[in-house]
């Protein structure tokens, strides 16, 4: 199916994952050819990448999107191994850096990188900046239910939080949610360990009080692990420490639920029929759950449009990345965001 980018420029960190620059790029083409106005900017080693250009595996689709394609220099690889804030300070010109500065400069809309993800944080408030009230930025996330999917919020970005950055988190969510997944009543949930008011710690205890007091969302009070698959909310808030653990538990059980499955059809030679057939249903609720479908996770709260990858993306996941990032780009989601956000957090006495 063919996308419409009314002419959004994305910036590609064509250094990052762990794949490398080959991936980086048949992503950033399988995008291009996917979205007819698109265009895509690769940061990295420029020798290296038109060397890749001239490949015969790229070279039919380069061919056809060259005049949407560029490429910029840049002479240093922040590598997934690096500690991210050291990186950052050390290696100003990076692929990240270089990226970042572009949609800092107006060059490009947005920027997606599937690299060192601490490092790509760090970068992004170094050279954007915060939102205005926003203290800390966070991720958010997709995750499959039986109906579609809930998203949550913070994925992993913040390991400690304050109350007034866990309203915050909901608020930009809400946003996103209404702005760039169309959902136009979202339903606001706090992750905690029960749904009575008594539960919780500190924290979401702390929170809840403001987030009971907020107009501007639907806010349904706290919500347990076992609803973000049951679909009570749209958007699931909570650290990023919580959020982290409850996305690699999901992904985890996810792997399992397939592994033990076919390790149980084994057993039973007259069920191997069964399994050929239902391969493709078991890959299919596999692939729910994992990020390669889902490609990239905006960072709230910077000032400019960021996405970040897993490490382990392929070109499918690179591609959905790139049009993600020219999804919330075309629909002026800092805009919204500022807006939203403008006015100073009230809390409770």
């Amino acid at each position: 199916m063919s996308h419409s980018s009314n002419g959004v420029k994305v910036v590609l960190d064509a250094m990052g994952g762990d794949y490398g620059p080959e991936v980086n790029l048949l992503g950033a083409l399988m995008a291009l050819s996917a979205a007819s106005e698109l265009k895509v900017i690769l940061v990295g080693d420029e020798k290296i990448l038109h060397t890749l250009l001239r490949k015969k595996r790229f070279k039919a689709l380069a061919h056809k999107t060259q005049e949407r394609l560029s490429i910029v220099h840049a002479s240093e690889v922040i590598t997934m191994e690096d500690p991210a804030s050291a990186a950052v300070r050390k290696k100003t010109q990076s692929s990240i850096h270089v990226g970042l500065r572009l949609v800092k400069e107006q060059q490009a809309g947005s920027f997606v990188s599937m690299g060192n993800s601490g490092a790509v944080m760090v970068a992004a408030m170094t050279v954007l900046g915060r939102l205005p009230e926003i203290e800390r930025p966070a991720i958010i996330v997709k995750v499959p239910t039986h109906t579609g999917f809930v998203f949550l919020l913070d994925a992993g970005a913040n390991v400690d939080c304050k109350p007034t950055q866990l309203v915050r988190f909901a608020e930009m969510g809400n946003v996103y949610l209404k702005e760039v997944e169309k959902i136009k009543a979202p339903k606001v949930g706090l992750l905690s360990n029960g749904t009575e008011a008594s539960k919780g710690n500190e924290l979401t205890r702390s929170t809840h009080e403001i987030l009971i007091q907020k107009k501007n969302m639907d806010y349904v009070g706290y919500v347990e692990g076992y609803d973000v698959f049951n679909h009570q909310v749209d958007l699931v808030v909570c650290d990023g420490f919580v959020g982290n653990v409850t996305l690699k538990v999901v992904e985890g059980f996810a792997n399992m639920v397939v592994l033990w499955f076919r390790r149980a059809i084994k057993k039973d030679i007259k069920s191997l029929v069964g399994l050929v057939l239902m391969k493709k249903l078991l890959e299919k609720f596999k692939a729910q759950f994992h990020y390669q479908s889902h490609g990239a996770a905006p960072l709230l709260g910077s000032d400019g449009l960021v996405f970040i990858g897993h490490g382990k993306s392929k070109e499918k996941a690179i591609c959905n990345g790139i049009l993600a990032a020219a999804t919330a780009c075309q629909k002026d989601l800092i805009h919204r965001l500022k807006t939203e956000l403008q006015t100073p957090l009230a809390t409770p006495l």
